[in-house]
C-alpha cells in the first residue's frame, strides 16, 4: 500500500473568484492544470460577475 501524503505536501492553487487557497483533489487529477475555482459556488459567481 502506498504511503499517505500529508495535505501540506499536495499542490496548491488560489481560487480565481474568492482568492482563497485550495489543494489538489483526486477528482481533479486528470485536469488539475485547468482547475481555476475552489467550488461550484465560486464558478457560478464568476459567471454572474461577467454578465
Amino acid at each position: 500500500m502506498p504511503k499517505m501524503k500529508r495535505k501540506s505536501d499536495l499542490p496548491q492553487k488560489t481560487c480565481a473568484t474568492c482568492g482563497r487557497p485550495f489543494v489538489w483533489r483526486r477528482k481533479w487529477a486528470k485536469d488539475w492544470e485547468e482547475v481555476r475555482y475552489c467550488s461550484d459556488k465560486c464558478r457560478a459567481a464568476r459567471k454572474l460577475a461577467k454578465a
